[in-house]
């Protein structure tokens, strides 16, 4: 059974049913002790890029917003039988051009991983993609809000959508608690759930 753990801040670890490692925008948090199959980074803001922090296997892929983006159009990856698609991702702080999403296919289930972003216009015809969990940061500042992070979970239509990303020191519990998204999931840094 797939697993996702939330290690804090935008940072979490995908484990397929057969035992492969993802990393997401590795930064915070434990639980990089696990050899990495694949590492993803969605931009290079030093709390999104700590690559080294992870164990890594001796094949290891790791796709950066550089590979997401070459050619100029938003990439897709197998590696087998694990499907990567990166996804526009976008804000006053951050230039689409140097950023992106990915939704991650694994086990059969589909994780979209934000990235740091706002709304984005893609967003509308990703309801249609059939999203299993969605994660949408909340700080307000690099990032959308909470009440744009939900419209986003309406728009995007995951059957399960989690907040992450918020303020450094503020608690993840208490602000997903109060947000206003359907099927949301609340996950604290360091907790692991079944996909």
């Amino acid at each position: 059974m797939p697993k996702l753990l939330y290690q804090g801040h935008g940072s979490f670890r995908l484990t397929a049913g057969d035992g492969r490692v993802i990393y997401v925008d590795p930064y915070k948090g434990k639980g990089y002790d696990m050899p990495a199959d694949i590492i993803l980074v969605t931009h290079q803001h030093r709390d999104h890029n700590q690559v080294k922090r992870c164990a890594q296997k001796p094949d290891c892929r790791v796709i950066t917003n550089e590979e997401a983006l070459a050619g100029g159009t938003h990439n897709t990856f197998d590696i087998e039988g694990i499907q990567i698609q990166a996804v526009e991702a976008a804000n006053k702080n951050h230039d689409p051009k140097e950023c992106v999403g990915f939704v991650v296919t694994l086990d059969g289930i589909k994780v979209y991983a934000s990235g740091d972003t706002s709304k984005t216009g893609q967003m509308e015809s990703m309801s249609a993609w059939g999203i299993d969990y969605a994660l949408f940061p909340c700080d307000g500042f690099f990032n959308m809000g909470p009440e744009e992070a939900a419209e986003c979970a309406r728009l995007i239509g995951a059957k399960h959508n989690i907040l992450i990303h918020a303020k450094p020191g503020e608690s993840i519990r208490k602000k997903a608690e109060k947000w206003d998204a359907p099927d949301k999931l609340v996950i604290e840094p360091g907790q692991e759930v079944p996909l």
